[in-house]
């Protein structure tokens, strides 16, 4: 039967293996040919940028000096390269600083990583932007966000300590010291570690107050 299938499908098949193989040859070749030398391109001028972000020239890293693209050109000009997806991090770094905290916002969320670092940091500086914007329950939720995503001894601290603040902010103590005592449990040698114990302290006797 498998025989009798074959030869009689055999045309279809052929066909199907064919696109199969032009497919797969397009997709390399496009990875090879076109994007590679343009995320070679989009690393030189890229360079300057990451620079002027370093010096916080920001607006010079947002918007070039007129040799050096800027992180908002290369991410237009370069949009299917990883240097474009890392400028929309930098550039939504950038607008924090800057106090544009909307445009912030949309940048940061265009961002998508699995590095262990910055893929937190992003999220966690989405959290800061809320907080600005004085959205604080939102704020809260990113930082708790990051603080679980891609645990590590430098992030994982950052954030809880800044989720049990926003918390603390919005009145639910309660909910505070539960990440204060996560910090201390798990990341007891950690900067936020080092001195958990008095916000534990503090939290327990307004607790006790109420």
């Amino acid at each position: 039967k498998s025989e009798q299938f074959i030869e009689k499908y055999q045309k279809v098949i052929l066909i199907a293996v064919g696109v199969i193989v032009v497919v797969v040859l397009v997709v390399f070749g496009f990875k090879r040919f076109y994007i590679g030398p343009r995320e070679k391109e989009a690393q030189s001028q890229m360079f300057m940028a990451e620079k002027y972000f370093e010096m916080d020239s920001l607006n010079k890293a947002l918007n070039g000096d007129g040799q050096y693209l800027g992180f908002l050109a290369i991410m237009e000009d370069y949009s299917i390269t990883k240097s474009a997806n890392l400028s929309h991090y930098y550039a939504g770094i950038c607008y924090l600083k800057l106090g544009k905290y909307d445009q912030a916002l949309e940048h940061l969320d265009k961002f998508s990583s699995d590095d262990k670092i910055i893929a937190p940091m992003a999220k966690g500086a989405m959290g800061d932007a809320y907080m600005e914007l004085k959205q604080v329950e939102k704020a809260a939720g990113f930082y708790q966000d990051a603080a679980d995503m891609n645990k590590n001894d430098f992030t994982t601290p950052l954030f809880l300590m800044k989720a049990a603040m926003a918390y603390e902010e919005l009145g639910k103590l309660d909910r505070s010291l539960e990440f204060y005592k996560r910090i201390k449990e798990e990341y007891p040698r950690s900067n936020e570690g080092r001195e958990i114990d008095k916000y534990i302290s503090y939290t327990e006797s307004l607790l006790k107050k109420n």
